[in-house]
Order: C-alpha cells, then structure tokens, then sequence
C-alpha cells in the first residue's frame, strides 16, 4: 500500500524542510510513504530546501494560484502517482507528522473514507480570538449544510482513500477545506475525526491575510457548493420570499382596489407586486433547469471518477 503526503507551499523556506522530516517514513500497513511538494510560485528557496529534505516529488506553478487550486493539482498528481492513500498537512510546521498513523488508523479499520484533524481550537491558546470564532462560524455553517457532527472543518490535517480522492472535483478558487467535505457528504463517503496537536504558527499566516476576506471568501464556496448539490431547494427558497414579499406589498393595493375599484394611486406598489411575483416564479422555474443540470453533472463526474479509479 502506497501513502503519499501532499504539501501545499507557497514561500515556506523556513519551515517546510522541517515538515517533511518529520513524516514518517515507516508506518504498519504502508509498504512506501511517499513527500510531493506543490509549490504555488513561490518566491524564495521553498523548492531547494524541500529538494534537500528528501520530497520525493515537487510539482510548481509559474506564478501563485491560491490554496484551493494548489490542493485540487496535488490531489491529482498523487492519484496519478498510484497512491492508495493521501494525508494533506500544511507547509507551516503546524501540524505534527508523527501523528500522521493516527489519520490512517480509521481508514485501516474500514470505517472512514476521509478522516480529519481536529485541531480541539476550544482549549488553544496561541490562536487569536478573532479566528477562534472565525473558525467556529464556518465549521457551524458546514456542519448545517453537510448534516454532519463537524467539530473543525477548517482543518488541513487530513487523510483520503483513493476512492475519496478520485472523487473529488474541486472548483472553488480560494480554499478547498468546506468544499472537500459538502462534496464527500453529498457523495455518501463516510468521515471520522480524530484530535491532533496544532502548533503556535512562526509568522503571519499567508491563507488568512484578513479575516473578513477569508470569511468572505469561505462563505462565497459554500454558498456555491450547497447551491450546486441542492438546486430545486436553493432556488425555490428564493421564490417563494420573493413571492410573498410581493404579496405583502400588493395586499395594501388589493385592498384599496376592493375598496375602491381602483388601482392607479398604488401603482408603483403594483408593478412592483407583479415584479416580484414574476421574478420569484422565474427562479422556482430556474431551479427546475438547474435540478436537470444537476443530473448532468453528477453523469460527469461519474465519469471522471472512473477514469480516475484505476
């Protein structure tokens, strides 16, 4: 059984060469343990002191693409490569590679088809409180949509099967964390979270820049992705607010037409009633088109799973 240990880098010259001597190299039930660096443009000697460590594999992109892009390219560079599992880890020496037998443990047992660190950030002390409760947003908001007990889903600390892998086709642009994990829930594959230690980070971090940006951002993915998997809902939500907000701004006109047999004073609160009424038919109908799409895409990725797999 092949493990490969894929590291998303972007200007980490100072860490990274201490992340990669510290996975393990020997682990019951793993045959070879493969290090594949994505380097995401980075500017200074990441590649170099990576090469000196002992990665076995490094890929880079001409410029710097983001996380979410870096992640998706080694996700499929080490399915290319013949790995039967995937462990992700940062390139921020955060996270401890011993720990990495404690991510494939669940998967060797046959009860987890992706299994993640949580990072426990209730008893951390070394992370600041705007984060705390950054984190805790979004892990609420991915646990509402995947139905899922998540504890930490921004976590990078994570093991995939192969199967897992191959079916994961990320679009998001920015971070790949919530999208990994509404993609698996809507895919019935099986999660298992087990804690892990997160160390004090040396440095900013080069992810969250801002705060708001990063909600921001993390919110835009998710919104996405839970429009993508649940259409009619999504879109029927939306026309049925539109529609009642444009009864309950047409009831004064009906009453006043009731009244009087006249609707001219009400107007501009008439057409708007019809604008609304419109529209949120519209996008309940929308969401029928979109339900259909659907079915195409899930076809899609069938297919690409397949050719994936092998």
């Amino acid at each position: 059984m092949k493990l490969i240990v894929t590291i998303p880098a972007y200007n980490e010259e100072r860490s990274i060469g201490d992340v990669i001597q510290e996975i393990p190299r020997t682990i019951d039930g793993i045959d070879l343990v493969e290090v594949l660096v994505i380097n995401d443009g980075s500017t200074d000697n990441t590649v170099e002191v990576a090469r000196k460590a002992g990665a076995d594999h490094i890929i880079s992109h001409k410029r710097n693409l983001g996380l979410a892009k870096t992640f998706r390219d080694g996700l499929n560079a080490a399915v290319e490569l013949g790995a039967d599992i995937i462990v992700n880890t940062d390139a921020d020496f955060q996270y401890n590679g011993t720990e990495i037998p404690n991510l494939l443990q669940p998967i060797f047992d046959g009860k987890a088809d992706i299994v993640i660190g949580d990072r426990q950030i209730d008893t951390l002390d070394h992370m600041p409180r705007g984060k705390v409760w950054g984190n805790k947003l979004a892990t609420w908001v991915t646990r509402r949509v995947t139905g899922w007990p998540i504890r930490d889903a921004q976590t990078g600390f994570r093991a995939f099967t192969r199967d897992a892998a191959c079916r994961m086709n990320l679009t998001g642009d920015y971070t790949y964390v919530q999208e990994t994990l509404i993609q698996a829930a809507n895919k019935n594959l099986t999660l298992v979270q087990v804690p892990v230690e997160f160390r004090r980070r040396d440095g900013n971090s080069r992810l969250i820049a801002s705060l708001f940006g990063y909600a921001s951002a993390a919110g835009k993915t998710i919104a996405r992705s839970f429009r993508d998997y649940h259409p009619i809902r999504v879109f029927t939500w939306i026309g049925i607010f539109l529609i009642l907000a444009g009864l309950v701004v047409g009831f004064g006109v009906l009453l006043h037409y009731f009244e009087t047999g006249m609707v001219t004073p009400h107007l501009p609160s008439a057409v708007l009633t019809t604008v609304l009424v419109i529209v949120g038919l519209q996008a309940i109908v929308f969401g029928l088109l979109a339900d259909m799409m659907k079915t195409q895409r899930v076809l899609a990725e069938e297919i690409l799973y397949r050719l994936k797999k092998p």
